[in-house]
C-alpha cells in the first residue's frame, strides 16, 4: 500500500485483480477487474482457493488477448525463449542439423546396386543420394526402393542405380527451418532428406533421428 501514492503521483496506470472493488487498492486503480467468488473451495470458506484459480484464469485470459492484439507469433515467442524447446523447434535451421562431407551417402547413376547398398549401409542414413557429375541430385535410393528391387529379382551386381532409384526426390535447402524438414517428412511419409544449396547441388543430408537428437521433434 505504501507504493500506491507514488504510483498515483507518477500517473502510472494501475490495473488490479481484486475480489473487493471498494477496497483501498480497487478505489485507486485505473481499471478494476473483479475476480471475486461467492465461496472459496476451502471447507471453512477461509483459505483463498477458488479465488486464486479465478485470478490465474483472468491473468491467462489477459495474456491471450494481448498476444492476439499484438499479432504475437511462434517465431517471436521463440526469439524470447531461444534456449527452450520451442526455440529449438522454431529457430533451428537444417544446416545446423544435417550431416555433411563423407557422412553423406552418395553414388553415381552408373554405380551398381550392390555398391549402392554398401554405401547406404556404411553411412546409416536409410538412403543414398544419386548425383550426377556436377553434384546435382538425380535420384535417391531408399529402403523402399530396395524392397521393390528385390521383389523384381534384379541382379545387384549388374543393375545400375539409375534403374532402381526414385527420380525427382524430395529435398530441402540448408537455409530452411528444421521444422520444415519435419513437415516434409510427415507429409510424404519419408524418414530422410537430401540437402541442397541454392544451385540444387548436394551438400548434406539428414533423417528423423538427426531431428530428434537436435530436439526439433
Amino acid at each position: 500500500m505504501l507504493l500506491l501514492p507514488h504510483l498515483k503521483r507518477l500517473g502510472v496506470p494501475l490495473i488490479t485483480f481484486t475480489g473487493n472493488p471498494r477496497s483501498t487498492l480497487g478505489s485507486i486503480a485505473t481499471v478494476v477487474l473483479n475476480v471475486g467468488v461467492a465461496d472459496e473451495a476451502c471447507p471453512l470458506n477461509l483459505a483463498p482457493t477458488a479465488s486464486t484459480t479465478a485470478a490465474l484464469a483472468m491473468g491467462d485470459a489477459l495474456a491471450v488477448a494481448l498476444l492476439e492484439a499484438r499479432g504475437f507469433t511462434r517465431e517471436a515467442y521463440a526469439e524470447a525463449h531461444p534456449g527452450g524447446n520451442l526455440g529449438r523447434r522454431v529457430l533451428k535451421h537444417v544446416e545446423e542439423v544435417m550431416r555433411t562431407g563423407d557422412a553423406v551417402p552418395r553414388v553415381s547413376p552408373t554405380t551398381t546396386l550392390g555398391e549402392g547398398l554398401l554405401e547406404m549401409s556404411k553411412k546409416g542414413l536409410g538412403m543414398t543420394v544419386v548425383v550426377d557429375a556436377a553434384g546435382k541430385i538425380v535420384g535417391v535410393f531408399t529402403d523402399g526402393d530396395l524392397r521393390r528391387a528385390l521383389d523384381s529379382q534384379v541382379d545387384i551386381h549388374k543393375t545400375h542405380m539409375s534403374s532402381v532409384m526414385t527420380r525427382k526426390p524430395k529435398s530441402i535447402t540448408a537455409q530452411s527451418l528444421a521444422t520444415q524438414a519435419v513437415h516434409l517428412m510427415e507429409q510424404h511419409r519419408i524418414t530422410a532428406l537430401p540437402v541442397t544449396d541454392e544451385h540444387g547441388e548436394l551438400i548434406g543430408a539428414l533423417n528423423v533421428h538427426d531431428l530428434l537428437r537436435a530436439g526439433v521433434v
